[in-house]
């Protein structure tokens, strides 16, 4: 897109089995966000992308063009990053028009065994120079932008050379990576582990902001849980709304949703949500 008088995109999550949300979605979005994780299948010749969801994707494509927002790169594991994600990806990107894509700054498998959560890279040179080395790999390889996301901390910090914000400002120098700036997250954050957002959006480089991510979840057991399965509070709107005047390059929007919370929140709900995100956010705010 072009960097003037362009209002961000608005975008949607699907996870495919659900065809009458798609329509709905394509017609209320700018682009659509797909996991390759989500969509693809178990096979005796391992994980492929599922044909039905395929078949799906290319029914409603009249011009929409779709980015992409993976888990299980598991970018910042020791042992290198999943080349099965990275086939499945391939494999998308060769059969849609994928304009971008994005992970989340972690690692899910230690030792080939996976963790059955994702978990922060320690804020280190060491860390960073192992990461921008596979990023400029990834540049390399697909030609396309790429960006990553901070994640939720769910256990105490590790030590570290860097605030979080000052990681991820050296990363996206080092590497040339966009950023993801998932709002939900630093509400998370912020009442989990006591992170300072106000401090943290001071020292973050919000030039290099290309998405912005909005999702609702739940608390459970005083803990607030990263579980996109509501819609986005008004406390997370309110933040978002804060942030985007100081995003220049800013390309989207992305409310995020789980399949699973599809029969909780029902078509009309996550349709009116999309709708409020594009009066509340972007409607007024070309650039």
């Amino acid at each position: 897109m072009p960097s003037m008088c362009v209002r961000p995109a608005l975008v949607a999550t699907y996870e495919g089995g659900e065809p009458l949300l798609l329509e709905r979605l394509v017609s209320v979005v700018d682009y659509v966000e797909l996991s390759p994780d989500s969509i693809s299948m178990a096979t005796t010749r391992g994980l492929i992308l599922n044909p039905e969801i395929l078949t799906e994707l290319r029914g409603v494509l009249r011009g929409t063009e779709f980015v992409v927002h993976g888990v299980g790169l598991s970018i910042a594991s020791a042992e290198g990053y999943s080349e099965a994600y990275v086939a499945l990806l391939e494999d998308l990107v060769s059969q849609l028009p994928v304009i971008w894509h994005s992970e989340h700054l972690g690692f899910t498998t230690v030792e080939g065994e996976h963790l059955g959560t994702m978990l922060p890279p320690p804020r280190t040179r060491e860390a960073l120079d192992l990461i921008s080395l596979r990023i400029r790999a990834l540049h390399e390889r697909f030609r396309i932008p790429f960006g990553l996301e901070h994640i939720v901390r769910l256990l105490p910090d590790y030590p570290g050379e860097y605030s979080e914000a000052e990681f991820l400002n050296q990363l996206a120098k080092d590497s040339g990576c966009d950023l993801v700036l998932d709002i939900y997250n630093l509400e998370c954050d912020r009442e989990n582990v006591g992170l300072d957002v106000d401090r943290f959006l001071r020292e973050l480089d919000l030039s290099r902001v290309r998405e912005i991510h909005l999702a609702g979840g739940i608390r459970e057991r005083g803990f607030r849980l990263d579980v996109h399965s509501r819609l986005v509070a008004d406390s997370t709107l309110e933040l978002a709304g804060t942030v985007l005047p100081h995003t220049p390059n800013l390309r989207a929007v992305t409310f995020e949703f789980l399949k699973e919370a599809i029969p909780y929140l029902g078509h009309d709900a996550i349709s009116g949500e999309l709708r409020r995100v594009r009066e509340t956010l972007l409607d007024g705010h070309a650039r």
